[in-house]
Parts: structure tokens; C-alpha cells; sequence
């Protein structure tokens, strides 16, 4: 039986990570790697932003069989609420007026972003798809996650600039420092596994 705390936490972190998203579109100052990439891909695939995030989710999935990684609920949840998180977000969210407003949203952004992954990895149901990549690299390689997840990023962000994304000092700031929060924020959130209690 699932257990109601992992699932909470997991459906929180991934509403808030695609709000996180959100914030740093509206900010117009740079968006994180991976969104430079679903900015790129989302005119060509006729569809919005949010659903192409959806999309990339799963095809990156198949990155995961040469690591040996097994999806959970978390991947399936992460590929179907964060991309949709982020359409919603975007339909309420105004843009912020001046540049001050602007840099307190994408700074905002990118915070929440860090939390969020940590949240819903740390409730232990199965990493998203990107978060899968970056811990099977983890696992086989036995790198840091923080130095992983950086590479991984810069990449996604390589692919989408060479299509057409937006790049921006927030990209910068995202790429440089976003393993360093997910690092941090995984020990924090993280639910340790109940063990039965020894029988006498």
C-alpha cells in the first residue's frame, strides 16, 4: 500500500516544481537548461509548452535502459503533472513589472525548482525521468549528484540553444546553481524506509 505521506509529498513537490517553472518563463530573464530545450521544441511539435515538457519526460525514459533504472509512480506522476503544472501556472501568473520584480522571480524560480526535486525525489516513489538520468549516472559512476546533475543540465541546455531557445543570465545562474541546491534539499526531504520491528 502506498504510503499517504510519500504520496502527498510527491504530488506536492511536483505542482511546485512546474509553478517553480513558471515563475522563472515569466521572469523573461533566461530560462533553466532543460526549458531553453521544450522553448525550442515546442513551436515545432505544435503544441504548448507545458504539454512538450510532458512529452520530453517520456522519450527521456528511454535514456534510463542502459542505466538499468526502473520507473515508479513518481516517473509516471512526474510525466504527467509537471508539464501540466506548468500550463496552469502560466494562465494565472502575471509578468513582473521592472527588472528588480523580475530578478525576485526568476531568484524565487529557481529556489523552488531546487525544493521541489528534492521533495519529490526524497519521497522515494521513483525519480522523474530527468532526475532518473542523473541518479542511474550517479549510481554508475559513483560522481556526485551535485556534478552530475550540473552536466546533465548544461547539455539539455547545448541542444535547446542550437534550436532556438532562450538563453539568459537566469540560465547561467539555474546551470551554476541548481545541483548545489538539489544536493542539499534530497537529505532534507528524504523519508526513511519503516522497518519491522525485530521479533523477540
Amino acid at each position: 500500500m502506498t504510503n499517504p505521506r510519500r504520496l502527498f509529498q510527491l504530488i506536492w513537490g511536483l505542482g511546485l516544481y512546474g509553478f517553480a517553472m513558471a515563475l522563472m518563463i515569466r521572469a523573461h530573464l533566461g530560462l533553466d537548461p532543460w526549458d531553453v530545450l521544450h522553448q525550442g521544441l515546442a513551436p515545432r511539435l505544435g503544441i504548448s509548452f507545458g504539454m512538450t515538457v510532458n512529452l520530453i519526460g517520456a522519450l527521456v525514459l528511454l535514456l534510463w535502459w542502459p542505466l538499468r533504472q526502473r520507473p515508479g509512480l513518481g516517473t509516471l506522476a512526474n510525466i504527467l503533472i509537471i508539464g501540466t503544472a506548468v500550463d496552469i501556472s502560466l494562465a494565472f501568473l502575471p509578468t513582473p513589472q521592472g527588472l528588480l520584480m523580475q530578478a525576485a522571480w526568476l531568484i524565487a524560480g529557481i529556489v523552488l525548482n531546487g525544493i521541489a526535486a528534492g521533495a519529490y525525489i526524497g519521497a522515494g516513489m521513483g525519480p522523474g525521468p530527468r532526475d532518473g538520468l542523473m541518479t542511474g549516472l550517479c549510481r554508475r559512476t559513483g560522481w556526485p549528484i551535485k556534478w552530475v546533475r550540473t552536466g546533465i543540465e548544461l547539455s539539455a541546455l547545448a541542444i535547446g540553444w542550437m534550436l532556438g531557445g532562450s538563453v539568459g543570465i537566469g540560465t547561467i545562474l539555474y546551470a551554476a546553481s541548481i545541483g548545489w541546491i538539489v544536493h542539499h534539499a534530497i537529505p532534507y526531504f528524504q523519508i526513511a524506509e519503516k522497518r519491522a520491528a525485530a521479533s523477540a
